[in-house]
């Protein structure tokens, strides 16, 4: 007889972000860059309708309390800071910032027992990686068996957990660390037109730390789902350039997305015969994304309450906000089968069942 496979489960989930909130300093920042009064306008009727209140960033304050792009801060440098002074801020921060998500677990998260390290985060590249620093930092076995996802954008929250699930599948004695880290405000370039400024007007910094194990308790995690979208390679890009990775975020993305999630045969694929799952965890890529998915699917507003909240206090980051979303749901004690589906370039969108 085949033996049946596990079935993995997200055990407990944790988040973390920085104390510096900046969303506020870059409006200010960001409204004298445009010189047209009707364009800077339309900015700030934009961010006063982008369903976010608060971002976060590891960027210290300036001595005085002033925001990273005021005299003294980190941006304040001739032409801004080149890539490598980035990089040197991400390795120092960003496995800082994974490590206090992982202590926000708890006594869920038992060191000794840890099998594999699965850890996603696409805002910054060093070597060793994330997942050897935490590896060390933890205390973790030296045969513990890594793997890092990088570089693929918001989405790879979803593939961090599809991996993890894999993992468990095949080998039912598994217990997965699985990280995501992401500081998105280390990226900010001297934009001076509406659709750029908008764009990093979403994104933020956030770390999450979950385990997914055989054991019962928290969401079992289903069957993946991953859809490319034709002709969309443009519409968001992510280069490395020498001032930070330089973000391509088109503004054809929402009405791309919700053409593409109104198709009878999409849905069905990611929902199977019955529709929509009461619980939709969907990535809180921006207001104008949700809205797009909430009218596509013809869902209440409500469904998607978890992932505007996110947005709310805390922005986009990247592939940690998924992970944001399903601990939302864990800590409010939703039941029911769910769907967790995030979107990033390509334009691409990956997903993943759950019960919860």
């Amino acid at each position: 007889m085949t033996a049946t496979p596990p079935s993995p489960r997200l055990n407990a989930l944790a988040t973390a972000v920085p104390g510096h909130d900046i969303h506020a300093a870059f409006i200010e920042w960001a409204t004298p860059r445009l010189t047209d009064e009707r364009v800077r306008a339309l900015f700030a009727r934009m961010a006063a309708r982008s369903g976010i209140d608060h971002r976060w960033s590891v960027l210290p304050p300036t001595p005085d309390g002033g925001s990273p792009v005021a005299s003294g801060g980190f941006y304040d440098t001739p032409g801004l800071p080149p890539t490598s002074a980035r990089m040197t801020a991400y390795a120092e921060h960003a496995p800082a910032l994974a490590m206090q998500a992982i202590a926000t677990l708890g006594d869920a998260f038992d060191a000794a027992r840890i099998t594999h390290i699965v850890v996603a985060s696409c805002t910054g590249f060093v070597a060793p990686g994330i997942d050897q620093i935490l590896a060390r930092r933890l205390g973790l076995s030296p045969g513990v068996e890594r793997v890092l996802i990088g570089f693929m954008g918001c989405y790879a929250g979803v593939t961090a957990l599809r991996t993890a699930r894999h993992i468990v599948r095949s080998e039912p004695g598994a217990v997965v660390l699985v990280v995501s880290v992401e500081l998105s405000t280390l990226h900010l370039s001297l934009a001076d037109a509406p659709e750029p400024l908008l764009a990093m007007l979403q994104f933020s910094d956030g770390a999450a730390a979950g385990i997914v194990s055989a054991a019962p308790g928290g969401f079992a995690l289903g069957e993946g789902r991953s859809l490319a979208l034709d002709d969309s390679a443009d519409l968001i890009r992510w280069d490395i350039g020498d001032r930070g990775f330089e973000m391509t975020l088109s503004g054809e993305v929402p009405g791309r997305l919700r053409e593409t999630l109104t198709r009878p045969e999409v849905q069905h694929d990611l929902f199977g015969a019955h529709g929509a799952p009461p619980l939709l965890a969907v990535h809180a890529g921006g207001r104008s994304v949700l809205d797009a998915v909430e009218h596509a699917l013809g869902v209440a507003p409500q469904a998607l309450s978890d992932s505007r909240s996110i947005l709310a206090r805390f922005g986009n980051m990247s592939s940690a906000t998924i992970l944001f979303v399903l601990a939302e749901m864990m800590a409010r004690g939703a039941r029911g089968d769910g769907l967790a589906i995030a979107f990033g370039p390509g334009l691409a969108a990956e997903a993943i069942r759950f019960r919860a």
